[in-house]
């Protein structure tokens, strides 16, 4: 391996310059291994590689390449060379569109001398564009691991059985519409994922699988599964929600190591007594009960009934489910609602969702906007429907319901545009839903905007008024224009105690902020009639015409022209009328001010800003664990009052100003920092992203290098705007205040005495000794003991709970209890380490321990499994921390902590 480590460009151990080619100097390489996935130009580096040193490539056991590389096909005609290759993983995801979503690489076929491999045990094809299955895969007589999942697959080979070898295929995210009978010859299998494919039926050999021990079926269009799912005696988890089952045979509930049976969401209407019985058994979503179909939803056979399906969340909720030509309505956890007419999707179509955290990059927010919920994205887009879908999306009620409206928000792939919405109030709950219709399917929201009266105007005039205001009134003459154009006509009542307390001037004041926009970039042929009501408390019989004046704003409002000298004022006894012949911001002042330009900026920007005050918390049980939120300042009593039960913390900041969809930072300062890596922290600092109706709140875990075990540490968490300021002294906070300054707010934070910690012990934990541990697998991430360390300090008296969603026995939990019952620590140990050293072989395993903690109410410790998770995605996508894969791995993979 020195000759390759030579080859890559690697230094050598007397530090002696770089040998060999040293176009690959940064190549990730450690023994056997050779990951060049992480390199846009992965397989151009591995061509050159081949050319260059084939003798010493042709030695390597374990390569990753991405499919999203356009020199793969290429590239695919030198791998049968590699005759001792062992794992193999050519998966795309490694690209993402300017949406945030993952691009599915180019790989549609392999070579047919590709089964010459023969030494292969570990492939990965996962996210490509595979119709069916390449035939030389089943010419490879060592493979054990097959991951196929995110492609196109509809079917698989007759003789896919031939694989004796297998003991882990994910096919998850496919087209499969069947399985052949041979897959019953699968012997060894142990764990199958087929979900979210559009399964109808089952062949009774599914029962040959004497070995498998979980089973997801979740998400396909099963009406019923065989009774020779009863042989499987090796199974422990089955996972068939999100189905249209009907019925499920009792004897399901006679497999002697079942510990978990996922029955929701389906058209059960009964249960057999036997399976009602178990304790794990799931069976939410179901019409239980129901003797025939809802009136509303249709017959159940017919898929037209309510199909919920569960938003999985692994940092944004997903997931998908399968529309036919008969319709559907569906619902998902998360509030969503559809309906699907019939005839809608002329073929079955699966559709996928995702809930995605709004970047302000990305969701152009206009001037007063409201943001009221989160980015919902439908795929596939653009695909057309044969009728309209209706989409109910639940948001937050506005504060100011006169002034603005509700809509729905859609993004093209090129601008947002909003759709035609309907809001309503449900009875029960008093949430509030807003609906509209669609062809396609692309990315919604749902904001609050100005109040949008509009009119299409025509070369004969007509007249436009805003409802907000009656007063106003926009009077388009004859000939205005030949070709009709779309006009729209938004109000901001401004009223004359917000005017005095931003500009500290009673004389000030002012009317209705109107702003006047059109589809035509050509101005209107004759003038246009304007009527504005004048400021409170003029009229025309109290009049001073050197005191008011008319202001014209640019679309951004940042400049404000008196054009007062440029049109020709006309007064009544109420009102004030000008002609203009393009459109924009137009604003009617009365002040004793000569130049009042700067004073309306002023006043327009404060509009804008809310004001809000920061917290920063910390959980009474658990004083690492603090919670930080920004507030709208008319929430933070009602927030701290929610939270004082289970949390402790200083008084909030003084109240500051943001605008909505504003970035802003939190920085941990003296000797405290944050205790786990997360994908929104950059160089120590959270990201956040101002709301003013959405939760601006992490909670996260933080430590100290300072020893604490003498004494506490009072440290500080700091709140700045755009990015911290360099060079400032922590100790300098008062300079820190000033207009220009990017610092918002500081607030005390204190760690208390630090009692041992488990992972400070440099011997056995606690009197248990466990080999190294890696959980996981190339398809999920991987955690280390390290990991599980940090997690099992979280658990507390939940570990029970968590331990039975894991599928330990009632039996296992109380024998560990009774044999640790002095210390709880030790309990929380041996249950975690012990499951996790039974499940270090498993792929699947960091998925249920994350399904577990959900499980189990403790969403917090899952959302640290995925940062963690997540976070290593992202290194290894960015090329980062990729030598020095450990020799000692469990994994055939790889043995990188965190992907």
């Amino acid at each position: 391996m020195q000759k390759m480590a030579e080859l890559l460009g690697l230094r050598d151990e007397c530090g002696e310059g770089t040998v060999g080619a040293p176009a690959l100097a940064g190549s990730c390489l450690a023994d056997n291994r050779l990951n060049l996935d992480v390199y846009p130009d992965g397989c151009r580096r591995f061509l050159q590689l081949f050319k260059e040193q084939q003798g010493e490539v042709v030695q390597v056991e374990f390569l990753r390449l991405s499919s999203n590389d356009c020199l793969l096909s290429t590239t695919l005609g030198s791998l049968p060379h590699l005759k001792h290759l062992k794992s193999l993983v050519l998966k795309g995801g490694h690209a993402r569109d300017e949406f945030g979503s993952y691009q599915h690489g180019s790989l549609t076929s392999l070579p047919p001398d590709f089964g010459n491999l023969r030494c292969l045990t570990h492939l990965d094809l996962s996210f490509n564009r595979l119709s069916t299955l390449p035939g030389c895969i089943l010419h490879l007589p060592s493979l054990r691991v097959l991951l196929v999942s995110h492609n196109s697959l509809v079917t698989l080979p007759e003789d896919f059985g031939c694989l004796s070898k297998l003991t882990f295929f994910s096919a998850m995210k496919n087209q499969l519409k069947d399985l052949p009978q041979s897959i019953g010859d699968l012997s060894m299998l142990q764990d199958l994922d087929l979900s979210e494919n559009a399964l109808e039926l089952l062949p009774e050999e599914v029962g040959n699988l004497h070995n498998c021990t979980e089973l997801d079926l979740s998400g396909n269009r099963l009406l019923s599964i065989p009774d020779s799912l009863a042989n499987l005696k090796s199974l422990r988890r089955l996972h068939l929600h999100s189905n249209l089952l009907v019925t499920v045979p009792a004897s399901l509930a006679s497999l002697p190591n079942l510990s978990r049976l996922d029955l929701q969401n389906n058209c059960l209407r009964a249960i057999p007594a036997e399976i009602q019985a178990l304790p794990f058994v799931h069976v939410r979503g179901n019409p239980l009960g129901e003797t025939e179909p809802s009136p509303q939803t249709g017959n159940c056979k017919a898929s037209a009934a309510v199909f919920t399906a569960q938003c999985h969340k692994f940092m944004h909720s997903s997931g998908s489910f399968t529309v036919t030509s008969e319709g559907c309505r569906v619902v998902l956890a998360c509030g969503i609602h559809f309906y699907f007419p019939p005839g809608a999707a002329s073929d079955p179509l699966r559709i996928c969702f995702r809930s995605l955290t709004p970047d302000p990059q990305w969701v152009k927010l206009r001037h007063h906007d409201v943001l009221l919920s989160r980015v919902l994205e439908l795929q596939p887009h653009g695909v057309q429907f044969q009728q309209e879908v209706q989409i109910w999306m639940p948001y937050i009620s506005p504060q100011t319901p006169h002034q603005h409206e509700v809509v729905v928000r859609t993004f093209s792939g090129q601008s947002w545009s909003d759709l035609k919405t309907r809001v309503k109030q449900k009875r029960k709950s008093k949430k509030h839903v807003a609906h509209c219709c669609v062809l396609h399917f692309s990315w919604f929201l749902v904001v609050s905007r100005l109040v949008q009266n509009e009119c299409k105007v025509p070369a004969e005039g007509t007249l436009l008024f805003s409802s907000v205001d009656p007063n106003i009134k926009v009077i388009f003459p004859p000939g205005v224009t030949k070709e009709p154009r779309s006009v729209k006509l938004q109000v901001l009542p401004v009223s004359a105690e917000e005017i005095q307390e931003i500009t500290a001037n009673a004389g000030c004041r002012a009317s209705p902020l109107l702003y006047l926009s059109q589809d035509s970039t050509v101005d209107f042929l004759k003038p246009v009639r304007i009527q504005l009501p004048l400021p409170p408390g003029v009229t025309g019989l109290n009049l001073d015409r050197s005191r008011l004046h008319i202001l014209h704003g640019d679309l951004e409002g940042q400049t404000w022209n008196d054009i007062t000298s440029e049109v020709v004022l006309e007064f009544t006894h109420l009102y004030a009328v000008f002609e203009v012949t393009h459109f924009s911001w137009y604003w009617l002042w009365y002040t004793t001010k000569t130049y009042i330009g700067g004073i309306a900026k002023k006043v327009y920007e404060r509009l804008r800003l809310y004001q809000v005050n920061f917290i920063a918390l910390q959980r009474k049980k658990d004083p690492e664990q603090v919670l930080l939120q920004c507030v709208p300042k008319h929430k933070v009593d009602p927030v701290l009052k929610k939270l004082q039960d289970r949390y402790r913390g200083p008084e909030p900041s003084d109240m500051v100003e943001m605008f909505e969809g504003e970035q802003f930072f939190a920085a941990f300062e003296r000797g405290i920092s944050i205790d786990m890596d997360r994908p929104d922290c950059v160089d120590g600092r959270l990201s956040f992203i101002f709301y003013s109706h959405l939760k601006n709140m992490k909670e996260i875990y933080v430590t100290s290098p300072v020893d604490r075990k003498g004494q506490a540490v009072k440290g500080q968490v700091s709140f700045y705007r755009g990015a911290v300021p360099d060079n400032i002294p922590e100790d300098a906070s008062r300079r820190r205040k000033g207009p220009d300054s990017l610092w918002l707010a500081t607030l005390p934070i204190k760690l208390p005495q630090l009692k041992p910690r488990w992972d400070e012990n440099p011997g056995p934990l606690y009197g248990f000794s466990f080999p190294p541990l890696n959980l996981g697998n190339a398809e999920t991430g991987y955690l280390t003991q390290a990991n599980l360390l940090s997690i099992a300090r979280r658990m507390g008296a939940d570990w029970q709970s968590i331990g039975l969603n894991l599928g330990l026995s009632y039996q296992q939990i109380e024998r560990i209890g009774y044999n640790n019952r002095e210390d709880l620590n030790k309990q929380i140990l041996d249950m975690l380490f012990s499951w996790a050293q039974q499940n270090s072989e498993d792929p699947d395993s960091v998925r249920k321990l994350i399904t577990a903690m959900k499980e189990s109410g403790r969403q917090d410790i899952a959302d640290e499994v995925e940062a963690i998770i997540e976070l290593g995605r992202q290194k290894y996508s960015e090329s980062i921390r990729r030598v020095g894969l450990e020799q000692e791995s469990s994994t055939e993979d790889s043995a990188i902590a965190m992907m």
